[in-house]
């Protein structure tokens, strides 16, 4: 029987990655619009994730499958959620100066931040060849941010925030996907964000302009809720790894979209990152999947750990 990986992907799957990709500029072309309307990033990034939770309660039926509130350990799961909602706050932070396109590129460095630190905290080691690709990757983010330069500013700092607590948000997810149930995990991950920023929502809000605003408000719910849903139903038809390259693709909705909403272009150094970053992830992902071939192949644990390490 040929393994899954070898096989072709799906268009199915292959579309709802193009969907999520979608959905996801525009909850951040709508929450960059929020912020630069003078809506506070906090309390915007909280009514996300409520009407998230609203959401994902309907979708998956929640009254019928009661597993969903089920979870081994409540503790990582409110953790899980506090680092999923770091990204989103900061990178809304960080959208109130940068364009859209510079966002994604440095949320693009996401992958090699995982690989790195899976080595210390899940005991996934990378090779020298991934570290490599690591390392290029993070030359793609110099690229862009350009550090040292009058170019740099706190966007950039923001940026980088959320890259990395979308990293340790991934490297959770990867640990507790063994023991939690995908409902479990992203209806959590949308209520502790919820209740955890409950009690500051009265000092942060501040109420949409006018009925436009109030729909791009509870819109960014939505695209977030439906986003993560055709996640997981691109994830059950497809591996990960056969599905990263065309998530990348987001990069265009993005660059679309700035220049339609925002009448703003990527400069040269930023595609010039962007383009160094895409490289270094399509690298790993090329590499993790070379490496689960070659786990089959070999005939023993050690061999199976000599390889990793080519």
């Amino acid at each position: 029987m040929t393994h899954s990986d070898d096989r072709a992907t799906p268009l199915s799957a292959i579309l709802l990655v193009f969907s999520t990709g979608i959905l996801f500029s525009c909850l951040d072309t709508s929450a960059k619009y929020l912020v630069l309307s003078g809506m506070s990033p906090l309390f915007v990034s909280w009514v996300r994730f409520s009407v998230h939770v609203v959401l994902v309660l309907v979708l998956l039926q929640a009254w019928r499958h009661t597993s969903m509130f089920r979870c081994k350990s409540l503790p990582l799961q409110i953790l899980r959620g506090a680092f999923l909602f770091g990204s989103t706050i900061f990178n809304f932070e960080a959208l109130k100066t940068l364009q859209l396109a510079q966002t994604q590129s440095i949320f693009f460095f996401a992958p090699m931040v995982i690989t790195a630190l899976a080595g210390p905290l899940l005991g996934e080691w990378a090779g020298w060849r991934r570290w490599l690709a690591v390392l290029i990757g993070f030359v793609g983010v110099l690229v862009i941010t350009r550090p040292g330069y009058q170019t740099f500013e706190l966007g950039h700092v923001y940026a980088v925030g959320a890259t990395l607590c979308f990293s340790f948000y991934a490297i959770m997810t990867r640990s507790m996907g063994a023991t939690e149930s995908p409902q479990s995990l992203i209806f959590y991950s949308a209520l502790a964000p919820a209740i955890l920023m409950a009690p500051v929502v009265p000092f942060t809000a501040s109420l949409p302009a006018g009925p436009f605003h109030w729909v791009l408000l509870l819109g960014l719910g939505c695209f977030g809720g439906f986003g993560h849903w055709l996640v997981i139903k691109a994830y059950r038809q497809a591996p990960a790894s056969a599905l990263a390259p065309y998530s990348y693709l987001q990069m265009v909705w993005m660059i679309i979209l700035g220049y339609l909403v925002f009448d703003q272009l990527p400069d040269r150094w930023t595609v010039t990152g962007a383009a160094i970053i895409v490289a270094s992830g399509l690298y790993i992902v090329h590499r993790e999947h070379r490496l689960r071939l070659r786990d089959r192949s070999v005939p023993n644990a050690e061999n199976s750990e000599l390889a990793k390490k080519l």
